[in-house]
């Protein structure tokens, strides 16, 4: 039987719990424990209000003790799992959920939390699917449709992205991250205008939510509107100052504003920042590099390139054509055919990026295989139908494996996020068959092999260019300077090269 005191201390304490009335309700959870060491509700319980009180080590051991009196509780699986993913123990989290829906499949609140650990995992269409799986349990679940529209926007998928926030907001107001998700939305749809009243919404809802104003000072920025930018980010580093995504957006408007040494000191700032909280600074790094503070590194970093196309897939092909003047995929194609006169090619589009060269590539073609490191890039590419595979890679890793495959490897506006090309070379020599062709374009440096511009785009002098290509196998049939983009008004030369392999 049960002791009366224990039973009397635990009801007093689930009423103080419920009420929000975390530090008694725990003082009761741990006098029920000075009398029954074992009670597995006041060691659940303690461990949820200890998670809600911040400490997520201590929930965590409170809630396995309660687990070892008593693993068949779904709630005390799905508690536990909240807390580790507190930790950024995504891996365990995920177990811990799916053992709560071992025991109850149909746990909305598990099934959402599930889908939040394959997000953070980068299981992305997973994640969606376990969002849609809580959402049919119950689908006036304002959390989960929210949830569903952050990994929609991680997928590239604006539009269901919006219309899942949108959902979220008639089930629950107000609801201030569902605000801004959708203000997100907006902005990767490029609805600019929208997106700013979307996170003055958001500010509206919740003065105290950083990621507000960081997402204001973005939509600012694009509008040109660049000292209110500053301004943004300035309030939401108030809120959050330790944090270094942040302030290099900073960085980025007092560049914007033409503030040169200003913006230098806040990506510094932003670097030491990074480096103390174990994040990753490469992109920091770059960006100082491009101003020239410090080495330029032999790359662009990959998480630059693919957050820059991930951002872009939706209206690249317009911004390259409309705005850059992009002629990098007719001039090529114009190189590739005074040379190569053939329609049986096995053919690499390297950076094949939405697909724009896919036109003039597949009529060369007996199959046709695109590389991108944006996976959003190759959503657009893989809507053209010209292409025979696809992968999401670096191209280097992707040419590995495959010795003496390819008649033709094709990098259009490509070579401009390489510093050093010498690994590049070797890699397509490598995948291509004797007679073999690659035809590239880069961006017309004049004195050092290799220069990092402030565009972040690095250009490339054309005697690195052809040592490169003696020193890997390659006889160069052409080489020709032309006007590829324009910025800002004026005309970008390049080289075009046509390499042909011995």
């Amino acid at each position: 039987m049960a002791d009366a005191g224990v039973t009397a201390l635990l009801k007093e304490a689930l009423a103080l719990h419920q009420a929000g009335q975390l530090d008694e309700a725990g003082a009761r959870y741990r006098a029920v424990l000075a009398r029954a060491p074992r009670q597995f509700d006041a060691l659940h319980l303690l461990g949820v209000v200890r998670r809600q009180q911040g400490d997520a080590p201590e929930a965590v051991r409170l809630i396995g003790q309660a687990l070892a009196v008593n693993p068949d509780q779904a709630t005390a699986h799905c508690n536990l799992g909240a807390a580790l993913q507190d930790l950024g123990r995504s891996s365990e989290a995920l177990a811990s959920f799916e053992a709560a829906l071992g025991r109850n499949a149909n746990y909305p609140l598990a099934w959402s939390n599930r889908g939040n650990a394959l997000r953070k995992l980068g299981r992305l269409p997973e994640a969606v699917d376990s969002y849609e799986r809580a959402l049919a349990l119950r689908p006036n679940y304002p959390e989960a449709w929210c949830n569903r529209a952050i990994a929609l926007l991680d997928l590239g998928d604006a539009q269901a992205a919006l219309d899942s926030c949108e959902r979220a907001l008639r089930e629950k107001q107000p609801y201030p991250e569902a605000a801004c998700v959708r203000a997100n939305a907006l902005f990767q749809l490029r609805e600019f205008d929208a997106a700013l009243r979307g996170y003055d919404e958001a500010i509206a809802f919740d003065a105290q939510a950083p990621a507000a104003h960081t997402g204001r000072g973005l939509a600012l920025l694009k509008l040109g509107r660049a000292q209110e930018a500053l301004a943004a980010f300035d309030a939401a580093l108030a809120l959050r100052p330790a944090h270094a995504h942040s302030q290099r957006q900073r960085g980025d408007a007092l560049l914007a504003l033409g503030r040169r040494d200003q913006a230098i000191a806040a990506y510094t700032r932003a670097r030491t920042l990074a480096l103390e909280a174990g994040e990753d600074a490469s992109q920091v790094e770059f960006a100082l590099a491009a101003l020239g503070v410090g080495a330029a590194p032999e790359r662009a970093p990959e998480a630059y390139v693919k957050a820059l196309f991930d951002q872009y897939a939706g209206h690249f092909d317009q911004h390259l054509t409309g705005v850059l003047g992009y002629r990098t995929p007719a001039l090529l194609d114009a190189a590739i055919r005074r040379h190569v006169d053939r329609s049986d090619l096995a053919v690499a589009d390297l950076g094949c990026g939405t697909g724009l060269c896919a036109p003039s590539l597949r009529p060369l073609a007996r199959s046709l295989a695109g590389v991108d490191l944006s996976a959003n890039m190759l959503a657009q590419a893989r809507a053209t139908g010209l292409y025979d595979e696809l992968a999401c890679a670096d191209i280097g890793v992707w040419l590995a494996p495959q010795a003496g495959v390819f008649d033709l490897a094709v990098a259009a506006d490509v070579l401009v996020y390489f510093g050093d090309l010498d690994a590049l070379f070797g890699a397509v020599r490598h995948a291509l068959r004797p007679g073999g062709w690659f035809c590239c374009s880069t961006e017309a440096g004049e004195k050092a092999d290799y220069t990092l511009l402030p565009s972040n785009r690095y250009a490339h002098a054309l005697p690195y260019l052809q040592r490169l290509a003696e020193q890997h196998g390659f006889k160069v049939r052409e080489a020709e300077r032309a006007v590829v983009r324009s910025e800002n008004g004026a005309g970008i030369d390049g080289y075009l090269l046509v390499l042909q392999a011995h």
